[in-house]
């Protein structure tokens, strides 16, 4: 089938073939708010739904609802003949979705039963500092100053957050699940650039939402999960959380983002890595009553400063053989998306 010639949007300069020629001002800047505002609530909501229900079954089942949909919409899009996924295609994908889906976003529905939705956002917000460590380490990619500023502030800014202070003590479990799922996402992210992946970024999406949420469910049940569940447990408001993440979170928002990526610039996309948490913190405060002291004000001001230094740092380096707003200067979704 042939394609239908669109005609390109130009961005800083560069024609993007494809997208869509009604990409105005006002259209961008709506989704952009939306990947703000959803991502930024995807916390919240996490928090509530593992109150009652099993965290990594109800995350799988998640992902491969999302999934699913976001497949059977994009398969019979584009180049269905040239670039039809395979085994190849499909094991890269379900390694993505080991480390991005099972280790990044898993790791995070577990870690909020010990710890807040606002202290989480902050720590996950340390994807872009691994990033830029592990891309320096196993790619040789090249570390500016600025980066290494955002790092070092980055650390120091967790390093004042989880400080034991009287009663405002934060689960040292909780902490280090969150950790890990950071490394783990950044290790994802980095080996996605190189992934034989197929072509339409929406495909793809989907082939690693469903394998991560297929390995979610085998862990939940490995961890007995399914012990003595009854899905009469999980409260009306632990359902409506699952579908506000299945339906705003994987499908509205992420549509969104790629959409961003084909025709913003890509300093205005990154920007959603450090907006994302303050709205995170202050939906946490505002709906939950979780507590916001004046060292997690300033932990959470110094980690996002960090981040910000690192994001603008790689949207402002010379231009490569990658194309822009592709993953390689553009922060991938992180873990709790």
């Amino acid at each position: 089938m042939a394609r239908t010639s669109v005609p390109p949007v130009r961005r800083a300069g560069i024609a993007l073939p494809g997208a869509s020629q009604n990409a105005t001002p006002l259209l961008m800047w709506a989704a952009l708010t939306s990947v703000y505002l959803i991502w930024g609530s995807t916390y919240l909501a996490i928090r509530v739904a593992v109150r009652t229900a099993p965290p990594m079954l109800f995350s799988g089942v998640r992902f491969i609802v999302a999934g699913g949909v976001l497949y059977a919409f994009a398969i019979r899009r584009g180049d269905r003949v040239g670039d039809k996924p395979g085994f190849k295609q499909w094991r890269a994908a379900t390694i993505i979705g080991a480390t991005l889906i099972l280790g990044g976003n898993g790791l995070v529905v577990v870690a909020e039963q010990h710890i807040t939705s606002s202290i989480a956002a902050l720590i996950i917000a340390l994807v872009p500092l691994w990033m830029a460590l592990l891309g320096f380490a196993v790619y040789r990619e090249r570390l500016t100053w600025p980066a290494v500023v955002g790092i070092v502030l980055g650390f120091a800014g967790v390093g004042v957050l989880v400080q034991p202070h009287g009663s405002d003590r934060i689960s040292a479990l909780g902490v280090a699940l969150l950790v890990c799922a950071t490394v783990s996402w950044a290790s994802g992210s980095l080996y996605t650039r190189r992934a034989p992946l197929p072509r339409r970024p929406l495909v793809a999406t989907a082939m690693e939402m469903l394998a991560g949420g297929v390995l979610q469910v085998f862990v939940g049940v490995a961890r007995g999960e399914l012990s003595g569940f009854r899905l009469g447990q999980i409260s009306g408001e632990g359902w409506l959380s699952i579908a506000y993440l299945i339906v705003f979170g994987s499908l509205i928002a992420f549509t969104a983002y790629a959409w961003l990526l084909r025709v913003a610039r890509t300093p205005v996309v990154a920007t959603y890595a450090y907006v994302n948490p303050v709205v995170a913190v202050f939906l946490g405060w505002l709906i939950l009553s979780e507590p916001i002291s004046a060292r997690t004000l300033l932990a959470g001001a110094i980690i996002i400063f960090g981040v910000a230094l690192i994001v603008t740092a790689r949207a402002a380096r010379p231009a490569t053989s990658e194309p822009a707003g592709s993953p390689a200067d553009t922060p991938p979704p992180s873990p709790e998306k």
